[in-house]
């Protein structure tokens, strides 16, 4: 089946992002998220800064928006867990965003909004 909104495909698949702001999350300075869509389906593995590993998993839901479920294991031995709901963009430099509201399912409590930037060679 192919990917009903190929142009969302097209911003995420095989491209790394840096966080650009999460006051009220763990990623951070150094955490780099690698992304890859095949067809609706959506994953991901990040590490860097506080997170010693972490996977996401989630879907296309419409031309520019996803939603994805995530865990981690910070470098100091906690096991996070939880959802995000996120907007694709494009920067003026022409780099993709990524701008999320999310909150915790496991580990913790609370949530808030995070934005992302495409890293560019």
């Amino acid at each position: 089946m192919d990917s009903a909104f190929p142009q969302l495909r097209d911003r995420l698949h095989n491209r790394r992002f840096a966080v650009a702001a999460n006051a009220s999350g763990l990623s951070g300075s150094g955490t780099v998220f690698h992304y890859l869509v095949e067809d609706n389906g959506i994953s991901s593995t990040y590490q860097g800064g506080r997170i010693r590993i972490g996977n996401q998993v989630g879907r296309v839901t419409g031309p520019d928006s996803i939603e994805l479920l995530f865990h981690c294991l910070t470098t100091e031995g906690e096991m996070l867990a939880g959802w995000s709901r996120g907007t694709v963009g494009v920067d003026d430099t022409g780099r993709t965003t990524l701008s999320f509201v999310w909150g915790w399912l496991s580990g913790a409590s609370g949530g808030g909004e995070s934005s992302y930037v495409e890293l560019v060679d």
